[in-house]
């Protein structure tokens, strides 16, 4: 989520992925800013790689059709040979993202849940419209792709519980505290829900192993964070420090004492640098 990066930036990070020891590329979803579009990001990467999954990270779904976003799924599943097997939706907290394409923002919770229904009867090839058809193409995995929320509080949590798959817990600088926090809220929100499979632990966190990296991490995290104000984007940009090896390290084994079933490292910069010293660092840690 940088300003200038190119077609070949994107086509070499994609393939060095893909090379690499990692499991999925992921992209997240943005209006306001530099970002290029989710979706056609993520086709991108899905027509240029073999190997990953391909997960959005998320759908900021109740800015959207529901049924567009289950079609557009559909497709990027197709494309990439079965590899979305995941896909994170959330009910963002950026107003101004919402007022930009004319969705309203007020009653984003109940529409969420509303929406979540109707990608899993278009996932199903069950009739939207009465006596119109199915809404195609039908996924490669049987009912779609499983849904992970990206919440936060407890409230939107036990929300989520009721039909979400996992939770996208993010934490800025891999703190263990507060990721183990979010996955034991959602584990007592899906018993409490009746749920009795248990939800699936994702995790996420900013990373850097380009030169000057503590510096560009801060800018990084400023300027993703300046649409909240300078005062928030201050203090969060202030809050990260995983630029070293040993940092990162850290944050890996804080991410899996906490009971993450995977990680996504999020970098602060597009250096293919990143991805070539992340590989000898996860070679180094072991897995």
């Amino acid at each position: 989520m940088k300003a200038g990066l190119t077609r070949e930036d994107y086509m070499n990070w994609f393939r060095r992925v893909d090379e690499g020891p990692f499991h999925s590329v992921s992209c997240g979803e943005r209006v306001h800013g530099p970002t290029y579009d989710m979706r056609i990001l993520l086709a991108a990467a899905a027509a240029c790689t073999e190997r990953v999954k391909i997960t959005p990270t998320l759908y900021v779904l109740p800015m959207h059709s529901a049924v567009q976003v289950a079609k557009e799924v559909a497709t990027l599943d197709i494309m990439s040979g079965g590899r979305v097997t995941q896909v994170c939706v959330g009910y963002g907290g950026r107003e101004q993202d919402y007022a930009a394409v004319e969705a309203p923002f007020k009653g984003r919770y109940g529409r969420m849940d509303q929406q979540v229904a109707t990608l899993r009867k278009v996932w199903a090839q069950q009739e939207i419209i009465p006596g119109a058809g199915v809404i195609g193409p039908p996924p490669v995995t049987p009912g779609g792709p499983a849904l992970l929320a990206g919440a936060l509080g407890p409230k939107s949590i036990a929300r989520c519980a009721e039909w979400a798959d996992g939770l996208y817990a993010w934490s800025g600088d891999g703190n263990r505290a507060e990721l183990e926090r979010a996955f034991s809220t959602a584990d007592e929100a899906w018993a409490a829900a009746g749920r009795v499979q248990p939800p699936y632990h994702l995790g996420g966190f900013w990373c850097t192993l380009a030169d000057n990296g503590q510096q560009r991490l801060y800018d990084y995290v400023y300027e993703y964070l300046a649409i909240a104000g300078p005062e928030v984007a201050k203090m969060m940009a202030e809050s990260v420090s995983r630029s070293s090896p040993d940092r990162i390290l850290e944050a890996l084994d804080n991410a899996e004492a906490a009971g993450c079933e995977e990680v996504f490292l999020v970098p602060a910069t597009a250096d293919l640098a990143e991805i070539d010293r992340l590989s000898d660092l996860l070679a180094r840690r072991g897995h």
